[in-house]
């Protein structure tokens, strides 16, 4: 299995205002001992890998701390234990970064950006053939994920919204199970490897994938704003293993194919399969290229579709009178929404750091 596994009642629970911290974050302090938490995910197994093999605690060596990661299989469940100050940092989307910790309260940044999706996730109709061909009809997905904002990026690229179609919320496997054995799911918005298989299905068009919206989905390693401020030897830490471990994966050795057959085995499909899933990620395999794409104008434009889009879906809280209500800050120090209240920063300073020897 693979991706965002149970992403899901995330969705459901912010939507409806219901999520709420279970306990208040630990107060930020200089310490010695931190707990990252990930699951499983494509661009994320690397993280698993350089735990195993001693990259992550051969850089926490190095500045004096200790780091323990930890793989949750639930995804949504690692993002509240974070948001509870249960870990001091998780892997997660950046829109569910937006729409969970931050909006919660918990003042996030990020500090790793290490992949976004290109192809990973994508929508096919069974008897249409291009996006228009949605109109007047149902649409199955995982409402208030990135598959539902990935609709409304297909809709709009077609001079269409939301209100001319009608959303049914299913699950993953649900959505694949009706939409290949049945004729009652005719259009269906999905993520790898559940869409790879709906894409087999007799007569199915795929009429758009997240390549169509390069670097919006972007899936992340955030830690606490705070945390990280009091102790910016985690921030090195991680970030010195990440782009180690890249280099491995990246280097065309046989240690680079053993490290990759590893992560497949562990993502839970083969070989081919993780290849397969690497191809519709794309990953930010050097720092320099994280920088520049974290340091970009385009960052701001995205993630101002993305809080535009939550704000509309009720996703930054019933309190939020607007798109504003929770302030974002990029690395070139402007902020997009309420500068008193930022809540989500991307901070490229730590991957500069690797990007020019400094770490």
């Amino acid at each position: 299995m693979h991706i965002r596994l149970k992403r899901l009642l995330a969705y459901a629970l912010v939507a409806g205002s219901i999520f709420s911290l279970s306990a208040a974050p630990a107060a930020a302090e200089q310490k010695t001992s931190f707990k990252v938490v990930w699951s499983i995910y494509a661009g994320w197994m690397p993280w698993g890998y350089l735990v195993d093999h001693g990259i992550m605690k051969k850089w926490a060596d190095k500045y004096g701390i200790e780091v323990e990661v930890t793989q949750l299989n639930d995804y949504v469940e690692s993002i509240n234990q974070y948001a509870a100050g249960k870990f001091d940092g998780a892997a997660m989307a950046s829109m569910d970064a937006l729409t969970i910790p931050a909006a919660g309260g918990v003042d996030t940044t990020v500090l790793v950006m290490g992949d976004y999706s290109n192809g990973n996730d994508g929508i096919v109709l069974k008897k249409g053939k291009t996006v228009a061909d949605m109109k007047g009809q149902k649409v199955n997905l995982v409402e208030f994920s990135v598959s539902h904002y990935l609709l409304a990026r297909a809709l709009e690229s077609a001079g269409l919204t939301e209100k001319d179609i009608t959303t049914v919320n299913t699950s993953e496997n649900d959505a694949v199970a009706a939409f290949t054995g049945s004729d009652s799911i005719q259009n269906v918005v999905s993520w790898n490897p559940m869409l790879s298989d709906i894409k087999k299905t007799p007569g199915a068009t795929p009429v758009f994938d997240s390549s169509k919206i390069p670097g919006e989905i972007m899936d992340v390693m955030t830690v606490n704003t705070e945390t990280l401020k009091d102790n910016p030897a985690l921030g090195k830490a991680l970030v010195g293993a990440w782009y180690e471990m890249l280099a491995l994966m990246n280097s065309g050795t046989p240690e680079a194919a053993k490290a990759i057959e590893s992560m497949a085995s562990a993502s839970g499909t083969d070989l081919a399969g993780f290849k397969a899933q690497l191809a519709t990620t794309y990953m930010f395999n050097t720092p320099a290229e994280a920088v520049q794409f974290t340091t970009a104008p385009a960052l701001s434009k995205t993630m101002d579709l993305v809080r535009t889009f939550s704000f509309d879906h009720r996703l930054l809280g019933e309190g939020a009178k607007s798109k504003d209500a929770v302030g974002i800050a990029f690395p070139d120090g402007t902020v997009l929404g309420d500068p008193n209240n930022v809540k989500l920063r991307f901070d490229a300073s730590f991957t500069k750091m690797a990007a020019d020897g400094k770490l």
